[in-house]
């Protein structure tokens, strides 16, 4: 299946949302997606919120999907198409490290000596 990588305009009149879609690139524009990949909000405030799952972007552009213009665009922003060409991948997000309040501290020989009297 030949597939391409477009934005799918959602959101309401002169409030324009986009899904980064994998679609058959045969189908028709609003045609059923193969998968979501992202999404862009050039409306947002105070900037344009981008986000893509970068994983997903650089597995459909290695099977073969063509992304278009725009789409080519904001993946080069993100440096996804840096990646690609390369054939390296993102480092993985770390975990984050869920804090443990530290507790008492342990008592040493000096801090539990009784004074002598």
């Amino acid at each position: 299946m030949a597939t391409a990588i477009r934005m799918r305009r959602v959101g309401r009149t002169h409030k324009p949302y986009y899904r980064i879609v994998v679609i058959d690139s045969r189908d028709r524009r609003s045609g059923t997606e193969v998968d979501v990949i992202g999404v862009y909000q050039p409306c947002a405030r105070p900037n344009p919120v981008v986000d893509v799952d970068a994983f997903k972007a650089l597995g459909w552009l290695r099977k073969g999907a063509q992304p278009s213009d725009t789409a080519r665009n904001l993946f080069s922003k993100l440096g996804i198409m840096k990646h690609y060409h390369d054939g390296t991948t993102p480092e993985a997000p770390e975990a984050p490290v869920a804090s443990v309040p530290d507790a008492a501290p342990e008592a040493t020989a000096e801090s539990t000596a009784v004074p002598e009297a």
